[in-house]
């Protein structure tokens, strides 16, 4: 058995993306690299995420520039892998963006547990006010992706 891996087409990432909802996201402050996993909602070239105040938010703050990684494995000889280069634009809880968090709070309510992974956090944060919850795009600057897939070695003589 040979392991067939190819470059994807722009339109096979971008379908990726929208299938998917769990992605890596990479972003910097300082010089220091952070990853850590999200849910996302995919429309219109954005890619919409949910998250409360924290470390996440301020290296996006500090740094727009991001990468995600998204991909789909079913075993180790067929996978997918996806890389999206991004760039950060917070959606704050005003007129200008009333309209596009709506949007997102609506893509995002489509899967039952869409803000667990934004709102839960290891320690108590307390609350002034109304909710610091933050909805913030994903702006698509490029993408990649490569699949891999099992295939017959082939011997011609």
């Amino acid at each position: 058995m040979v392991v067939l891996v190819r470059e994807m087409t722009h339109n096979e990432c971008i379908a990726t993306i929208a299938d998917q909802r769990l992605a890596r996201l990479a972003c910097a402050k300082d010089n220091i690299p952070y990853v850590i996993p999200i849910y996302y909602a995919y429309s219109g070239n954005r890619i919409y995420v949910f998250a409360m105040p924290g470390k996440k938010l301020d290296y996006l703050r500090s740094n727009p520039h991001v990468c995600l990684q998204i991909d789909k494995y079913r075993d180790k000889h067929n996978w997918v892998s996806i890389v999206v280069d991004a760039a950060f634009q917070e959606l704050p809880d005003d007129e200008q963006y009333h309209d596009e968090r709506l949007h997102a709070w609506e893509l995002l309510a489509h899967y039952f547990d869409w803000w667990e992974a934004g709102a839960i956090k290891t320690h108590h944060q307390p609350v002034r006010g109304s909710s610091p919850h933050v909805f913030f795009a994903l702006d698509i600057i490029a993408v990649s992706g490569i699949e891999a897939t099992e295939g017959e070695h082939v011997v011609s003589y």
